[in-house]
């Protein structure tokens, strides 16, 4: 029976993987042409998919594994990274995009070169692919790994070791995917996003369903009585200072490490640069944040669940959500599922490589050879990105030694490029005299003191620095830009930068979108009152009499500020956005 089990499983998986090709090609076939086509969708990618592609390019197994591992080992104060992202969401469809979109922009690095010079260009372009390779492609490849070793018990299906069974995934996961990323191009990664984001969405709600359900021996209501009642701090998102995420870090440095995710990480923002107009990338910006404020739910609580079946006894953190899932998942689901993991997996790797590739071919060969045709650019950053994935299987399965756990080692290595690359774009945005060696101190300096902070005092001198890392985050965000600010004094640029508008697409404005990122903003007030000592992890009851007075009062502000918005600010935001990016005239910053 469970060999037939796992037939029906591997034959439904291929089922669907062959559906969603069949579905892609038809929808792709002759986009990937010229490298706008390839690298750009050839601009015209709708709100809808502008969505799909950014949610499957940040949710992947890395978060189903991470974020449940978190809240199973620790609470539910990870959420913070994912709530919390609404506000760099929403200054990214409101402000950031109305430029980059006005300048025509394929890459980040393209609008730095535009700001500074060609060394920023490349010192950022360096920074990405370090980060590329090193950190955010090997965590997508070992996380999907992960939950499929578990899910199916290779070590024991194949007669090899739990290490071995890690790398023998990455390569099989990994050469799956980088097939899809080098051939497809970024419109069969918004299509299959597509697809992929709505059965992520109906796993992603069964789960927690029927986890609750048998945490209830067969009543849901039982199940959620048992979670909200026994363990409650488990529920609790306001973290302590011994917390692995603080609740002032989302005031100091997680705003900013979010920001540079949803404003300038060129594998995210790459997804609204092929917006067909404004109102469209803004709408899929935005939808994008919905989403994220659906992910403790989705990838969270079954974490708190799995700490409930299963005790704190499990090998890893990592295990939670892998575990839960073959204990609770019906057989005739599993194919399903196992689809829906490895396109979310998928998702993020072609992403990345699809970005590497952009910024390989557009921000290091064109410059080098510029009379290189599209045909040619195009074969360049294909190798590329076959080099590029061949040395992220390498590094992946060693993460498996990771001693805090998947989620806590990628935060913390990210560091190492988040700050010192939204410091530097927005310092060039908003301070106009600021010369191009001010932005190449900083991203050396950051790199060097980030690491003694973090790591080499300990290591080198035997000197711990007891500072969350997410502290650090914004500790050198500020001193960076003061660095910045600094050499602009000492050594201003000889004439004050100049923003050049040159739209391809309309810029218009969406109309509701003051009054969305309104309703967005308060469903993270929102949230953090659910789970938090007067919600959910109220310990003498359900929530304590505080609740729903509060979450009244924040509803009718949330409503009166937001149809406010409609009849006071649209009219000038509209305005505003036509003026800094019409393409009549120079504007400056």
């Amino acid at each position: 029976m469970e060999n037939q089990n796992m037939l029906f499983t591997l034959l439904s998986c291929l089922f669907f993987v062959l559906l969603l090709g069949i579905w892609t090609y038809k929808k792709t076939k002759g986009s990937n042409s010229t490298t706008e086509g390839y690298f750009l969708a050839g601009r015209g990618m709708s709100g809808g998919f502008i969505a799909g592609a950014l949610i499957l390019t940040n949710l992947s197994a890395e978060q189903m594994v991470g974020l449940n591992g978190q809240s199973y080992g620790t609470n539910m104060t990870n959420m913070a990274w994912e709530v919390t992202a609404v506000f760099p969401i929403v200054i990214m469809a409101l402000l950031l995009l109305p430029r980059y979109l006005g300048g025509a922009f394929t890459t980040l690095p393209q609008f730095l070169r535009d700001r500074y010079d060609e060394g920023v260009r490349r010192l950022v372009v360096l920074l990405f692919m370090l980060g590329y390779v090193l950190v955010t492609i090997p965590s997508t490849l070992y996380s999907g790994a992960l939950a499929v070793l578990k899910m199916f018990d290779v070590p024991a299906l194949l007669d090899i070791s739990y290490s071995q069974s890690i790398w023998v995934m990455v390569w099989i996961i990994g050469l799956l995917g980088a097939v899809f990323a080098i051939f497809g191009g970024m419109k069969a990664i918004a299509v299959s996003d597509t697809f992929i984001g709505i059965g992520l969405i109906i796993v992603c709600t069964f789960i927690p369903v029927i986890g609750l359900y048998q945490l209830g021996d067969g009543s849901i209501s039982e199940g959620a009585r048992i979670v909200s009642t026994n363990h409650t701090e488990k529920l609790n998102a306001v973290g302590s200072s011994t917390d692995s995420v603080p609740f002032l870090t989302i005031f100091t440095g997680m705003i900013w490490a979010n920001l540079f995710y949803w404003g300038t990480n060129q594998y995210a923002i790459q997804r609204t640069l092929g917006a067909a107009n404004l109102a469209e990338g803004q709408k899929g910006v935005l939808y994008t944040g919905f989403f994220k404020l659906l992910v403790p739910v989705f990838m969270m609580v079954p974490g708190v669940i799995a700490f409930h079946m299963y005790g704190g006894g499990l090998q890893s953190v990592d295990l939670a959500f892998p575990t839960l899932v073959a204990n609770t998942l019906p057989w005739y689901l599993q194919g399903f599922f196992l689809v829906v993991l490895l396109g979310a997996v998928f998702s993020t790797f072609n992403a990345l490589i699809n970005s590497a590739a952009t910024m390989f071919a557009l921000d290091v060969i064109q410059p080098l050879k510029p009379t290189l045709s599209d045909r040619k650019l195009l074969d360049l950053s294909k190798w590329f990105s076959g080099v590029l994935a061949i040395a992220s299987f390498c590094i992946a399965p060693l993460l498996m030694y990771a001693p805090d756990g998947l989620w806590e080692l990628i935060r913390r290595f990210t560091g190492f490029f988040n700050i010192p690359i939204i410091a530097v774009v927005l310092v060039g945005i908003f301070a106009r005299k600021v010369p191009a060696v001010a932005a190449k101190v900083v991203i050396i300096f950051h790199v060097v003191t980030y690491y003694m902070l973090i790591w080499g005092m300990n290591q080198l001198f035997d000197i711990p620095i007891n500072i969350n890392y997410i502290h650090v985050y914004g500790i050198l965000f500020f001193t960076e830009v003061v660095i910045m600010l600094a050499i602009s004094r000492i050594s201003p640029r000889k004439e004050a930068w100049k923003f050049t508008p040159k739209p391809k697409v309309d810029m218009k404005p969406w109309k509701y979108s003051l009054f969305t990122s309104i309703v967005l903003i308060g469903f993270v007030f929102a949230f953090y009152l659910v789970f938090s000592p007067i919600g959910l992890a109220y310990k003498q009851g359900y929530v304590s009499p505080y609740f729903w007075p509060s979450l009244g009062l924040l509803s009718i502000v949330t409503i009166s500020i937001a149809i406010l918005s409609v009849k006071k600010w649209n009219k000038k935001y509209g305005s505003y956005i036509e003026k800094t990016t019409s393409s009549s005239k120079t504007i400056s910053s």
